[in-house]
């Protein structure tokens, strides 16, 4: 049974792609989880995992950093969430990547890619032959990356935002990552949250106060104690028959009321 390690600094990301891996590839077994590139080269070095999964950027030592640091000793699965330039240098270089956040059906190709690799160690080794990972992928691995993402140093340089990037939703029985920029609003119940892109409805349990924290101030308006709304999808302020103030979402039959508290937001529009 093949055997991997997952490191990313985001809980979430390192939930979502254990769940979508077990989708697509049930015998592989997640074996440790870190939450950084040092904990990630001392879990190889404990565990002697087949594949490791590392994200690019996290604290302390980065996935490329890391990635030197593990050699040969497991086959490295970048993770990244860059665009498609980076995309393609890994393509070229015949590098697996795992997009953020992991879609199975782009999982699955991944997946086939990696099952192959691992047949051919197996079937070196059983000749006789000393079994390492893929040599166009690993060999002087630091090296082949670091060149191939010149172009990209200063994202992969750049800090984490310190506001959320994706939430973490139930739609059905599914778990989805969907990124902020995408959500039109939230709104709570006594229950749950309610997040509302274009496209869907999702749930979540985290109240409203604790996403008004979370959340860049800028993007993001908290207009109620249980709501907020894109700053981008707002398409106007009405006032009904009672007075209170509504936001107008844009495309959306949704009026969200205003809090008076909150009103001086839009004093300025």
């Amino acid at each position: 049974m093949p055997t991997a390690i997952i490191a990313d600094d985001e809980r979430l990301m390192r939930d979502l792609l254990r769940t979508r891996l077990g989708q697509v590839w049930p015998e592989l077994e997640i074996v440790g989880e870190a939450k950084n590139g040092d904990e990630a080269v001392q879990l190889v070095g404990e565990l002697q995992p087949d594949l490791t999964f590392l994200d690019i950027r996290m604290p302390g030592k980065t996935g490329m950093e890391a990635a030197r640091d593990i050699g040969d000793a497991s086959q490295v699965v970048f993770v990244t969430a860059y665009d498609q330039y980076a995309v393609e240098a890994f393509e070229r270089g015949a590098i697996d990547y795992v997009l953020k956040p992991p879609e199975p059906e782009r999982l699955k190709i991944t997946v086939e890619r990696l099952k192959e690799r691992l047949q051919e160690r197996a079937k070196s080794a059983a000749g006789g032959a000393v079994a390492k990972p893929d040599g166009a992928a690993n060999a002087n691995l630091g090296d082949t990356v670091t060149a191939m993402l010149s172009q990209l140093a200063e994202k992969i340089a750049a800090p984490k935002p310190k506001y959320l990037q994706w939430i973490q939703a139930s739609i059905g029985q599914d778990l989805r990552m969907i990124p902020v920029e995408d959500i039109l609003f939230f709104r709570s119940d006594e229950k749950y949250t309610c997040v509302q892109t274009e496209k869907f409805e999702a749930l979540i349990r985290k109240p409203v106060r604790d996403l008004a924290e979370e959340l860049d101030p800028s993007l993001f308006w908290q207009i109620h104690r249980a709501t907020l709304v894109n700053v981008n999808a707002i398409e106007g302020v009405t006032r009904d028959i009672r007075g209170r103030h509504l936001v107008l979402v844009k495309g959306r039959p949704d009026k969200l009321e205003v809090s008076r508290s909150f009103l001086h937001l839009f004093k300025q529009m």
